[in-house]
């Protein structure tokens, strides 16, 4: 009976809920399985016609999933529910079965082989983030606005460095992705507390064969379990992405303000606001991404309260961990999925930017007066004390910076009425604004081209 908005499949993508769908989960745990078989008949442990029937039995059309939960509720032990289940199938080869191993060397290479279809996905699903943005850096190199410190009026910028940021914010959660990919898809046949001794003198052999036939890495040493440090920082990372693509959320909501009303989500025909307010268009698609991101983070404490175990282990890890890694991944997935779908239909107010630019009556171009008139020969600060006075100016009297500076006897006699119109232009004071957004996404196109991953 579904219970969690996961299991309802009112969050999660199709293709993420799939990799760790109870039924893909014993898939995998019967894969192990098979591996080890062919890897044991491969140094002699066992015969080939005995490896050669477990390799074929171990798959969830012979292996049952309610014939396991009959099992686990008989011996209180669900993971030697499954060498049970599938020793059935496999006759009297079934006693060869899971030789040597301990259940965690099949647990936790399972675990590695579902993470490593789940870094697929979530890889491809930050390249296509990362595509987005660059394309809308491109489009909006030049759409000037108002920039906030503090949530108020700063200097002007253009949208398009905003989105150059976020790019490359997202380029590095890539390269996280990729690098800590090698130190978390690993597994194991190291036996019940890592000696090995129950693989026999060929051990070594038997987990390099394993791993081969899987695709994984084996682990360079381990205890009974591969240790979760590893797990961990793929928490961790995953909970720094949610929190960008909170970020990227929580600056949409903001300017999507009536007040502000710069950009906005896309509304679409026939969506309702408010169940009361037929006016309203609220930007929901954010909101669920910043409330998922804080679900997100929550799981950081419990990853790392995982990485202590008494001894070679104990089992306080794995019930946080069938928590905490299937819907870390799942999560994540999803709002990389529903950013990407904000960012394609956003909706930008160029008008309405060049309106909010001017809403301070150009206060906002103080500093370029005040670094104009230190380069004229004034005194850096006695030229902050004076616009600092003139600004006040302007706002209490109403006027604009224009009219109060050109009414000021000490700038006139510094700067001519069409200098002080140069000056005050924002399309003059952007810097290396172009230039930034350029190299950006120059960088971004070469990054994605050697790793594949832009269209």
């Amino acid at each position: 009976m579904p219970i969690l908005p996961i299991d309802t499949g009112r969050y999660g993508t199709l293709k993420m809920r799939k990799v760790f769908e109870e039924q893909s989960r014993l898939q995998r745990l019967l894969d192990v399985e098979a591996a080890l078989a062919w890897a044991e008949a491969q140094v002699g442990e066992i015969q080939k016609r005995d490896a050669d029937r477990i390799v074929r039995m171990a798959s969830t059309k012979y292996v049952k999933i309610d014939r396991v939960k009959g099992i686990e509720r008989e011996i209180q032990h669900d993971f030697m529910a499954v060498v049970q289940a599938l020793a059935e199938v496999c006759g009297p080869s079934g006693a060869y079965v899971h030789l040597g191993a301990t259940s965690y060397d099949v647990e936790d290479t399972a675990w590695a082989l579902q993470l490593k279809d789940a870094f697929a996905i979530i890889e491809e699903g930050l390249n296509d983030l990362e595509h987005t943005l660059m394309k809308l850096a491109e489009k909006h190199t030049e759409t000037i606005m108002i920039g906030r410190t503090h949530g108020q009026h700063a200097l002007p910028i253009t949208l398009g460095l905003k989105f150059a940021v976020w790019m490359r914010e997202v380029s590095r959660h890539i390269e996280r992705l990729r690098q800590c990919r090698e130190r978390i898809l690993v597994g194991k046949m190291t036996g019940a507390v890592g000696t090995q001794a129950g693989f026999g003198q060929r051990a070594s052999e038997i987990q390099k064969l394993v791993m081969e036939r899987l695709g994984l890495k084996p682990v360079e040493v381990s205890t009974q379990i591969v240790q979760r440090d590893r797990h961990a920082e793929m928490v961790c990372l995953f909970a720094v992405s949610a929190s960008s693509l909170d970020k990227f959320a929580i600056e949409i909501r903001e300017l999507q303000r009536p007040e502000i009303g710069e950009v906005a989500e896309a509304f679409e025909i026939g969506q309702v606001g408010s169940s009361t307010m037929p006016h309203k268009r609220n930007p929901v698609t954010c909101e669920r991404i910043c409330g998922l991101a804080k679900v997100m983070r929550s799981f950081v404490l419990p990853a790392l309260e995982n990485v202590p175990t008494w001894h070679e282990r104990d089992l306080t890890q794995s019930s946080a961990e069938r928590f905490i890694i299937p819907e870390a991944c799942i999560l994540l997935d999803y709002m990389l999925v529903l950013m990407r779908n904000v960012l394609s239909k956003l909706q930008v107010n160029k008008k309405q930017m060049l309106k909010n630019l001017n809403l301070t009556q150009g206060r906002a171009m103080s500093e370029a007066v005040m670094l104009t008139l230190a380069r004229k020969g004034m005194s850096r600060q006695e030229a902050y004390d004076l616009v600092r006075n003139l600004v006040f100016k302007s706002e209490v009297e109403k006027h604009t910076l224009k009219e109060i500076l050109l009414s000021d006897p000490i700038v006139s006699k510094i700067l001519k009425p069409k200098e002080v119109d140069a000056v005050l232009n924002p399309y003059n004071y952007l810097g290396t604004t172009t230039k930034q957004i350029t190299l950006a996404i120059e960088a971004t196109r070469k990054e994605g081209k050697a790793r594949g991953g832009l269209k």
